[in-house]
């Protein structure tokens, strides 16, 4: 199996984790809400979903592309990356795991949450392609975990893969899959969906913990191997 295709799965597992973590999760069922209420069949709730999933997919394919063309562009960024990225790699990957125990904690705004609510008007009046227009604002949305999983995790994996567009696509489509899997759900019945809701936040914990622990394990591992190079 090659370095690429591990780093696919792990962006696919780094979304997929942003997406059920508390802070997205939330913006997701509004989304789930606001699909489900404005669209009566099932065949057009599952293609909002899509909608949606290719809106959030967009947002992070284009800051994804921006952050490590940037960073790949200016000569100094480069060769400082090049150079130190095993080193630094170690300090934050402890740091992301620590952040997905919640010991260490941040009070971080909704704004893209309330500026959703002020377009909610103008996106219905957009029709289906709202369901769009939604995926792009809440994937803005950060929170503490979805900022410490796409800026520290997704961005090194892209920076070592050199893959600006794939990985944080398939990060984004990540992101959006439990919306289109809960949207399937609503079709269904409103009960299961709740259902699957409350089960998918027991696994989310479970899933944050495990994966908090092997960041840990590895911040350990890189900062004891690489670390004393810089003594």
């Amino acid at each position: 199996m090659t370095p690429f295709i591990i780093g696919m799965g792990m962006a696919l597992w780094f979304g997929i984790l942003t997406s059920i973590s508390p802070c997205p999760l939330a913006t997701n069922i509004a989304a789930v809400s606001y699909i489900g209420s404005r669209i009566s069949t099932q065949r057009g709730v599952f293609i909002a979903g899509v909608l949606y999933m290719l809106g959030r997919m967009l947002a992070y394919t284009v800051l994804g592309a921006i952050l490590v063309s940037s960073a790949q562009s200016v000569p100094v960024v480069a060769n400082f990356l090049q150079k130190y990225m095993n080193i630094l790699l170690g300090p934050l990957l402890l740091l992301i795991g620590l952040i997905l125990l919640n010991i260490i904690k941040f009070n971080v705004g909704g704004g893209a949450g309330i500026i959703a609510n002020k377009l909610h008007g103008h996106i219905d009046r957009i029709g289906p392609l709202g369901a769009c227009v939604l995926g792009i604002i809440f994937a803005l949305s950060f929170c503490p975990v979805s900022a410490a999983l796409f800026f520290g995790s997704l961005f090194s994996i892209a920076i070592k893969n050199d893959s600006g567009i794939i990985l944080p696509s398939i990060y984004g489509i990540g992101t959006a899959l439990p919306v289109l899997f809960f949207a399937i759900v609503m079709g269904i019945s409103a009960k299961v969906a709740a259902r699957a809701v409350n089960r998918m936040s027991v696994f989310e914990i479970w899933a944050r913990r495990v994966t908090a622990a092997v960041f840990i394990l590895a911040g350990v591992y890189y900062c004891v191997t690489f670390l004393p190079e810089v003594f």
